[in-house]
């Protein structure tokens, strides 16, 4: 991953930290071309860094978005409903 790509990534978890609520889909969409696994990455890695500092509420945000572009990306097992409910 670029120096670059890294400061966008940072850029744009800053913009969704800041947006009002609800309007995280529309700040993600803005910029699809940043949507993957290196930017679930990073938010993963901004969200440790929050919770280590005491940021509670950041860090769960980050670590919610982060596993929903997971889902989206297909990078996080969806475990079928009805698998679940057999156990």
């Amino acid at each position: 991953m670029t120096q670059e790509r890294q400061t966008q990534y940072f850029n744009l978890i800053d913009e969704l930290l800041q947006c009002p609520n609800g309007q995280e889909p529309e700040v993600l969409e803005a910029q699809p071309e940043l949507i993957d696994s290196g930017l679930v990455q990073t938010m993963l890695q901004v969200a440790t860094m929050f919770a280590h500092q005491g940021n509670q509420d950041g860090a769960q945000f980050l670590f919610f978005v982060a596993k929903q572009l997971a889902k989206q990306l297909g990078l996080y097992p969806e475990i079928p409903s009805e698998v679940a409910t057999q156990e």
